[in-house]
């Protein structure tokens, strides 16, 4: 089906703005997926502040020229599938993962993140990124740790001088 050139140039801008938005972005092959699962991929993704889009190649080429995301640009072969994760870096590969068990045809071909291109075989070091939250409550753990750790030394230094002076 033949796109006219208005069209053409506002999903360039469209996609475009959402890269310059984006904190990460994963290409994939959704070839042979069904309509149903796409449905719940994409509804699944909106909650999670993720943008996705099926984008032609040379489109999606001009939109993510001059962005981070241009290092993807050689696996922008076949059907592709872009997110560009809005919210959390690791969103659009925690999804994309989680939906690839459960689909044999969908297929991750490569991501990136910060202008780095991070390969398909590496994703789950992009998808195991801990979410704002996930990150606070480690912090805060480690902080209480080491906190409760230095109130025991303290208690205990106490309770040594008291028992000498006794």
């Amino acid at each position: 089906m033949a796109i006219k050139l208005e069209d053409k140039k506002a999903i360039v801008a469209e996609v475009n703005e959402a890269a310059k938005a984006a904190l990460s972005a994963v290409v994939a092959d959704a070839r042979g997926v069904t309509v149903g699962a796409m449905t719940g991929l994409r509804k699944e993704a909106r909650e999670a502040g993720v943008y996705v889009r099926v984008v032609r190649n040379t489109l999606l080429r001009r939109a993510v020229e001059g962005t981070q995301y241009d290092v993807l640009s050689d696996v922008f072969k076949g059907p592709t599938l872009i997110a560009f994760s809005n919210e959390h870096p690791g969103a659009a590969a925690r999804i994309f993962k989680e939906f690839a068990k459960g689909q044999d045809k969908f297929e991750i071909k490569a991501a990136a993140f910060e202008g780095q291109f991070i390969a398909a075989n590496q994703i789950d070091a992009l998808a195991t990124l801990p979410t704002y939250d996930e990150a606070i409550s480690q912090l805060m753990s480690v902080m209480q740790g080491a906190t409760s750790k230095l109130a025991r030394t303290l208690a205990a230094i106490r309770d040594q001088k008291e028992a000498a002076a006794a």
